[in-house]
C-alpha cells in the first residue's frame, strides 16, 4: 500500500476507536435510541444529492435494519454501564461471527487457521463472561452481544453490493433506517421525553453526534470503501485490529476505565483470535467496524 493510503487506514481506525468514547459521552445526555436516530438521520442527508444504488429494495432494507439493531445494541450496552473499551472489543468480535455464518449459510468453509482464530476468540469471550455482573448487568451484556451478530449478518448482505459506492449505499441505508428508528424512539422514549432531551442537549453532545455521523460513518466508510476498492481485503482489513486497542486506550484516558486482570486477559485473547483469523491466507470478506 502507498504510505498515504496506510495513513488513511490508520486514520479510519482512530476515528472508529474514538467513536466508542464519543458514544459513551453522548449517552450520558440522551437515550441510546435518540442517539442512534440522530446519527442515522444526519448520515441520511447526502441521499438528497446521491442516486439510489442499483440494488434491490429488499437488500437495502434488510441491511439497514440489521445495522439499526447493531447500533441500538451497542449504544444500549454503553448506556447501561458496559465500558467503551470493552464494547469496542465485543463489536469487533463480529469477525468470528461473519466467518461462522458464511460457513453455515453460504457453505464457505473456513481455513484451519480461521477455525483456530475463532476458537481463541471464543475463549476470550468466555473469560469476559466470567466478569459480567460486577459493574454492569448480565442483560446489558446480552443485548450488547447481539451487536456483533447483527453486524455479521449485514456483512453477508453487503457482499451483494460489490461495485456500489459506499457513500451512496450508506446514505440510503440510513434513510431507510429512520422509519424503524422513529417507531422505536417514540414507543420507548415517548415524544415528551425526546423533546425534553433535545431541548437540554449540550454543545458537547451535539459535537459527539455530528462526529459519529459525519466523520465516523460518512467519511469513515467512504475512505474504507475506497481502500477496499483499490487494494485486496488482506491488505486493508487487518488495520481494523487497531480499533479495539484505540477504543480501550481512549476510554482509559478519558474515563479512567480500568480492567481487571481476567477481563483484560479476555479482551487481549479476543483480539489475538481475530488477528489469527484476519491474517490468514484467505481472510473473511467485508469484515468492517464502527
Amino acid at each position: 500500500m502507498k504510505p498515504f493510503d496506510i495513513a488513511l487506514a490508520v486514520a479510519v481506525a482512530v476515528i472508529w476507536g474514538v467513536g466508542f468514547v464519543l458514544t459513551r459521552m453522548a449517552v450520558d445526555e440522551m437515550s441510546s435510541t435518540l442517539l442512534t436516530t440522530l446519527r442515522f438521520g444526519i448520515t441520511a442527508l447526502p441521499c438528497l444529492f446521491l442516486p439510489k444504488p442499483k440494488l434491490s429494495w429488499l437488500l437495502i432494507v434488510a441491511t439497514s435494519w440489521l445495522l439499526v439493531a447493531q447500533f441500538l445494541a451497542q449504544t444500549y450496552g454503553m448506556a447501561h454501564g458496559v465500558p467503551a473499551g470493552l464494547t469496542a472489543v465485543i463489536v469487533q468480535s463480529q469477525a468470528l461471527f461473519t466467518v461462522g455464518f458464511a460457513a453455515l449459510f453460504l457453505r464457505e468453509m473456513p481455513t484451519p487457521q480461521q477455525v483456530g482464530g475463532i476458537a481463541i476468540a471464543m475463549g476470550g469471550l468466555l473469560l469476559i463472561c466470567f466478569t459480567v455482573g460486577y459493574d454492569f448487568s448480565v442483560f446489558a451484556f446480552a443485548v450488547l452481544m447481539t451487536a456483533p451478530v447483527s453486524f455479521a449478518f449485514s456483512n453477508l448482505l453487503l457482499r451483494r453490493a460489490q461495485g456500489v459506492s459506499m457513500l451512496d449505499l450508506f446514505a440510503w441505508i440510513s434513510l431507510v433506517a429512520l422509519l424503524p428508528l422513529l417507531v422505536v424512539l417514540f414507543s420507548v422514549d415517548g415524544a415528551s421525553a425526546t423533546w425534553q432531551s433535545l431541548s437540554h442537549v449540550s454543545l458537547k453532545a451535539i459535537a459527539c453526534v455530528l462526529f459519529l455521523a459525519l466523520v465516523g460513518t460518512t467519511l469513515g466508510y467512504w475512505i474504507w470503501g475506497r481502500l477496499l476498492r483499490d487494494y485486496s481485503a488482506a491488505q486493508v482489513v487487518p488495520f481494523a485490529l487497531l480499533v479495539p486497542f484505540i477504543g480501550a486506550a481512549a476510554s482509559s484516558v478519558t474515563f479512567g476505565e480500568q480492567f481487571g486482570s481476567l477481563r483484560l486477559a479476555g479482551m487481549i485473547v479476543v483480539v489475538c483470535g481475530i488477528a489469527v483469523m484476519l491474517l490468514s491466507k484467505r481472510p473473511p470478506i467485508l469484515v468492517e467496524v464502527v
